[in-house]
């Protein structure tokens, strides 16, 4: 596999809020099938933000080190460009719907 196609593994998105021993109120998003994938923020976007930029660089340090990445599913591009057109046209759909991601 590439390393885009490493980055574009639709890993699972797991999002709390939590409240710190000061009392303050984060968002921590987290990779769950990537280990030592977190990021916390005082917004869910920024949260997310930093998880994706956390993801790229746990990846690239995953393969200089040899050690084998997650791949619980396949990346976004290679699930649409296996497809007949019906069935691209069906992903695409899908995508507006807001029910899988786009690649």
């Amino acid at each position: 596999m590439t390393l885009d196609e490493y980055f574009a593994i639709p890993y699972v998105l797991r999002m709390e809020s939590v409240e710190r021993p000061d009392g303050d109120w984060v968002r921590r998003a987290a990779y769950p099938e990537l280990p030592g994938c977190t990021a916390e923020a005082a917004t869910p976007t920024e949260a997310i933000e930093m998880l994706d930029a956390a993801k790229r660089q746990r990846i690239e340090e995953m393969l200089k080190h040899g050690e084998p990445v997650p791949v619980p599913r396949p990346p976004l591009q290679s699930i649409v460009s296996g497809l007949d057109r019906g069935r691209v046209e069906f992903a695409r759909w899908l995508a507006k719907q807001g029910r899988i991601g786009e690649s």
